[in-house]
């Protein structure tokens, strides 16, 4: 999803820094292999990168083996986090930030209980101390991580509306991304296959790109906190009971 992003960011003439351990495959303004994991060298990496900063983009994700649960819950919560508090102050009035949740974390407002306590914490070693402290809670992190980016994102809007920068987030329903055989490994293709798309296939990531590059554009100036969800259909026959919640037994993660 962050390289369709880049992509069309290129495509609309922006100047695009990329942080991430992958290279990219468009020509980009520039590009740093920082391990998200790492707070100091992604601080080191913005402050080359410099002001000013109109959008940023949260597309970094793990999801299961051979990951830990800690490390899934690191670079899809604490780093984005992170990253955006070093960005903010780079940024004026009219700026965005847009980061990458799961339709997997649908429902999470009946668990808020679990994450409200790691969102509360105030910065990245705190956040990772949390995590772990409950291992229990965090078990394999992708579950827990896009709930609390969901979560997060609402309170940062807060936070960020009286400086004129909005906060989004959107979650994807199973999209054809070079992290889908992770999810088929360890959630099991047969499960991969029968969740629930009204559309009948999966997204590409330009799908999901393309509202990325929304949310952060002034198309969407009036927009802020919002969750939005790419995920063919899925939410909407969840909230209408339209569709077999059974599939989802256990709580398991499904998502993008």
């Amino acid at each position: 999803m962050g390289a369709a992003a880049v992509a069309d960011l290129i495509g609309l003439g922006a100047e695009v820094h990329v942080i991430d351990l992958k290279a990219p495959a468009s020509e980009v303004a520039s590009h740093q292999a920082i391990d998200l994991r790492d707070p100091q060298a992604v601080g080191e990496a913005v402050e080359r990168i410099g002001a000013p900063v109109d959008a940023l983009f949260n597309c970094a994700g793990l999801a299961g083996p051979p990951f830990t649960g800690l490390d899934v819950m690191l670079v899809n919560f604490a780093a984005a986090r992170h990253l955006t508090g070093l960005v903010v102050p780079l940024m004026a009035a009219g700026s965005a930030v847009v980061s990458v949740s799961s339709a997997g974390a649908y429902g999470w407002e009946q668990s808020i209980g679990q994450v409200e306590g790691l969102v509360a914490t105030p910065g990245y070693v705190e956040a990772r101390e949390w995590c772990e402290e409950h291992p229990e809670v965090v078990g394999e992190g992708y579950l827990l991580s896009k709930q609390a980016v969901a979560l997060w994102t609402m309170h940062a809007a807060i936070d960020l509306a009286p400086h004129g920068i909005r906060v989004n987030c959107t979650s994807p329903g199973p999209t054809d991304t070079p992290m889908m055989p992770s999810f088929e490994s360890y959630m099991g293709k047969e499960f991969m296959d029968r969740f629930p798309k009204p559309l009948g296939r999966n997204s590409t990531p330009e799908e999901q790109a393309h509202v990325l590059v929304f949310l952060n554009s002034s198309a969407a100036s009036y927009m802020t906190g919002s969750n939005v969800y790419v995920d063919g259909g899925f939410s909407a026959g969840m909230l209408t009971g339209r569709l077999d919640f059974s599939l989802l037994a256990g709580g398991a993660p499904v998502g993008a």
